[in-house]
């Protein structure tokens, strides 16, 4: 992984000065954002003001970064540009003045790397310009490295002494980190007695599906599918095939219709391949509308020849053997190594694993986000552990339960002497999390000041104790969290843009309980499981009314509240069967509507309303004169760490 990595990085330093090209009609703005760029010592390839002759001009020379009005001359805005640029991974950022909700929504899709009002500021100008520069660097970094390791990982499966079918599935795993698939089939246009599906059923167990089982499973005899196949449109083009593609091909092949109605397929995208002359499809479809992009099929072209070995390796010389045992040397990893501490199995949930797994083996920032209570930790954990940091250290921080005045020496340490108190050295966390992995929880609790000096940390890599003489080069990942909507923190000047862009490299959502209600029985078996070990208890088992209990409740303190919930319920508990469950508040029939039900509350339940009370007096402010610290006689550390452990959300008190 290191050789790859440098690899990679010689490749992307080898070039200087950014080249920058000015979409713009206006002449006096355009003109005004080039004399900035300029005195910043960028290049300024040219000046366009249309769609078609920023085309032109990127045919001849590729800019390193666009700059694009989204309204021009002509009929073409820049968005339609945008999405040209991205199709052609080159990075862009849009000029904007007045627009409309709707019209910056639509912008949004494109994912530009940022905007910028006119007029223009020099600061805002080269704060957005570095921002978008660092991502789109770290972009083409990160893809680099996955066709790599994919290549890597794609070899080590050819060169094993897996059968076929066994060789496939461990490839699907492999591919589907990359190119999300529910379904995946592989085998020869012309012979489809031999081709082979893998269904997902969840996010490590997949069923290898033959023409048998296809057609036990469709009702229709296997002369039936050949007669269907025969019958339909050979697909022997890379492509995607979404909207009204994906309605052509389904009207123009019974067996496609087919496969595609048995597994609730809405998109998919095919990749041939030629073989001792003969076509070999690899098709990956998804339940989802509109799911794959130029990139996945950009993807899977690199990697071409790497398939072809693979299915000339594997599949040839499998039915060459005629039948006959192959030695299995490559016993395949634990799917679920590195999940241990993380329970579930709904399609959000999926998308949370597949996102750990994707970006764990880069040394990409990575921002999580979700309600208190929801598992962000436990996210962060899961990436350390698939790291090549694993054997490092993981140094968790809370921000929000730091006292401000001793933030700094926390993070970075300081010296012997530094400040009153200071009677020994200290050694900051991210000097202890050198070589490793610094988790930094609700990081939208991180005062303005440290966030200057993180962001430093982040752009030079390195630290400087307090009183220290000389910076400490470190060498470490940063993972954040947050339970905050970071975008409203930034446009209320309570967090740094540039910092939130530099961290939402790679965002993680963590779904709510409401919103995995799935998950809700595995989630109370494995806490009953648990908490009867921890105990010596034995474990009880959960009434059915109990169960639809839960599954009904809203849990405003997600996956943190279900525990309490369920350790409560056992201790309550009479006899082998939970048979009532004590829920803290009672699910709202309507919007608006009123709790009229008198009932007795927990000394935490009291605890928690009284907060939420003084929080929304004081308008949410924690610290300083006048805020809920104060009035409570508590330090800020605490009500911050209280207000954690109770669950309280931004919500409850704005």
């Amino acid at each position: 992984m290191n050789a790859i990595t440098n690899e990679v990085s010689i490749k992307l330093n080898s070039t200087l000065k950014k080249k920058i090209l000015i979409v713009e009609d206006q002449f006096i703005e355009a003109h005004d954002l080039q004399l900035i760029l300029e005195k910043a010592d960028y290049e300024v390839m040219g000046l366009v003001r249309s769609v078609a002759q920023a085309l032109e001009f990127i045919e001849k020379e590729t800019p390193d970064l666009v700059f694009v009005d989204i309204f021009l001359k002509g009929k073409e805005t820049g968005i339609d540009l945008a999405k040209i640029l991205k199709e052609k991974h080159i990075g862009f950022i849009y000029l904007s003045a007045n627009s409309s909700k709707s019209i910056l929504e639509e912008a949004k899709k494109t994912q530009p790397y940022g905007f910028i009002v006119k007029p223009f500021r020099d600061q805002d100008v080269l704060i957005t310009l570095d921002i978008a520069c660092y991502r789109h660097k770290h972009g083409v970094e990160t893809q680099l490295l996955q066709e790599k390791i994919l290549e890597k990982n794609i070899n080590e499966i050819t060169f094993s002494s897996l059968k076929w079918e066994q060789a496939l599935l461990q490839l699907g795993k492999t591919l589907q980190t990359y190119i999300p698939f529910d379904y995946m089939t592989a085998g020869f246009i012309d012979e489809v007695t031999n081709a082979v599906g893998l269904f997902r059923r969840n996010f490590d167990v997949y069923e290898m599906i033959n023409i048998d089982k296809f057609s036990k499973i469709t009702n229709f005899k296997k002369e039936e599918l050949i007669d269907l196949h025969s019958k339909s449109l050979k697909l022997e083009t890379a492509q995607i095939y979404q909207g009204d593609s994906f309605v052509k091909v389904s009207q123009n092949s019974p067996i496609k219709r087919l496969v595609l109605h048995t597994f609730g397929i809405k998109s998919f995208i095919v990749i041939p391949l030629i073989i001792d002359d003969r076509t070999f499809n690899f098709s990956f479809h998804s339940r989802h509308f509109e799911i794959y992009v130029e990139e996945h099929l950009a993807l899977l072209t690199k990697l071409k020849s790497i398939l072809t070995e693979f299915v000339s390796e594997m599949y040839i010389t499998d039915k060459k053997l005629n039948g006959k045992e192959k030695v299995i040397l490559n016993i395949p990893r634990d799917p679920r190594q590195g999940f241990e501490s993380m329970i579930g199995n709904s399609k959000k949930m999926i998308t949370v694993f597949d996102s750990i797994k994707k970006v764990a083996p880069f040394e990409t920032s990575v921002l999580i986000m979700g309600e208190s209570g929801t598992g962000k930790e436990k996210v962060a954990q899961s990436i350390h552990n698939l790291s090549n940091r694993k054997d490092k250290p993981l140094v968790i921080i809370n921000c929000g339960a730091i006292p401000d005045n001793l933030a700094e020496s926390l993070f970075f340490g300081h010296e012997k002497g530094a400040f009153t108190g200071a009677a020994d050295k200290r050694i900051g966390k991210f000097e202890m999390a050198d070589g490793g992995t610094i988790f930094l929880d609700e990081i939208g609790e991180m005062p303005i000041d440290l966030q200057v000096k993180l962001l430093r940390v982040l752009q030079e890599k390195e630290i400087e104790r307090v009183g220290g003489r000389s910076p400490i080069k470190i060498d470490v990942r940063i993972i954040a969290a947050t339970n905050r909507n970071l975008e409203e923190e930034v446009a209320a000047g309570r967090f740094r843009l540039d910092l939130y862009y530099r961290l939402y490299v790679f965002p993680i959502f963590v779904p709510s309980l409401r919103e995995r209600t799935e998950d809700i029985p595995v989630l109370a078996s494995h806490f009953i499981n648990l908490f009867s070990e921890k105990t010596g208890l034995k474990a009880p088992l959960l009434q059915e009314n109990v169960l639809q209990q839960l599954l009904s409740y809203d849990w405003p303190g997600n996956i943190r509240e279900l525990e309490h919930v369920i350790e409560r319920s056992i201790l309550m508990s009479d006899g082998n069967i939970i048979k009532e469950i004590q829920l803290p508040f009672a699910k709202k029939q309507e919007e608006g509507e009123k709790q009229q039900e008198f009932s007795i509350k927990t000394i935490h339940d009291n605890e928690r309303d009284y907060i939420i009370y003084i929080l929304k007096r004081c308008k949410g402010k924690v610290s300083g004169m006048g805020g809920a610290a104060e009035i409570l006689n508590i330090p800020s550390s605490t009500l911050n760490s209280k207000i954690k452990k109770l669950g309280i959300k931004h919500s409850h008190f704005s």
